[in-house]
């Protein structure tokens, strides 16, 4: 273990997260493909590997300090990008059962290599759009636990990510240093989509020190038929009274 793994660890053990060497291996087998096939496509604008540990390992982790993933069996990362929050917390948390869902079929190549060379079971990786994957039986309504880090605003992402939810189940949106005004905004679209903010959840990033929230949503009934709207349009014309 080098120092920037040791500070990972470190600072995840305040936490009480704690990795066996095989998962740690995973992490660091995960941040060189990561960075390889960054070269051939743009996953991230971050790929110093300290910064990736920070700002992409521990940042995606850092859902779990104030939520029980041992009582979350099903997840759906929505958008996830280059795998983030999700495959960190499969990494961590090997029991969960992950469901990625990304518009761009790149991606989804990249997250299935991720998927086999870390040698990862129960992840299903989906290309397509969430409004679309969402009017799937298979998917909609069945999820303990559904995650979207900085995809888009509150009111838009409660449209993308609340189909996915089981009732009772839980929606976390990952958010940067505002989100006042965002929770403003979304306050119908919660109405619609059955959802109800439980809390919200302020963390400043070490290190670095910039700010995140977490704002948990609890979804309270199924969705109604008429939700997602076709794909584009909740980005083009988000819920509002």
């Amino acid at each position: 273990m080098d120092d920037i793994q040791k500070q990972f660890t470190d600072l995840l053990a305040k936490e009480n997260i704690s990795f066996s060497a095989e998962q740690l291996e995973q992490f660091e087998v995960y941040y060189k493909t990561l960075v390889e096939w960054n070269e051939k496509m743009n996953l991230t604008g971050i790929t110093e590997r300290g910064q990736v540990y920070l700002k992409h390992f521990y940042d995606s982790l850092s859902l779990a300090f104030n939520f029980d993933m041992g009582k979350v069996k099903s997840i759906a990362d929505i958008g996830s990008g280059a795998g983030f929050p999700s495959i960190p917390l499969k990494i961590a948390f090997p029991h969960l059962q992950v469901t990625i869902i990304d518009s761009l079929n790149k991606r989804i190549l990249f997250l299935k290599d991720i998927v086999s060379s870390l040698r990862l079971s129960q992840v299903d990786c989906v290309h397509g759009r969430a409004e679309d994957i969402a009017r799937l039986p298979k998917y909609r309504d069945q999820f303990d636990l559904v995650t979207a880090r900085a995809v888009a605003r509150l009111q838009v992402l409660n449209e993308f990510c609340l189909p996915f939810v089981k009732k009772d189940g839980t929606f976390i949106a990952m958010k940067g240093s505002e989100v006042e005004e965002e929770i403003q905004d979304s306050t119908f679209s919660l109405v619609e989509l059955k959802g109800k903010i439980v809390r919200v959840i302020r963390m400043v990033l070490p290190i670095e020190e910039s700010v995140r929230h977490f704002v948990e949503i609890a979804k309270t009934a199924p969705t109604p038929a008429k939700y997602p709207r076709k794909a584009g349009l909740p980005l083009k014309e988000p819920l509002h009274k």
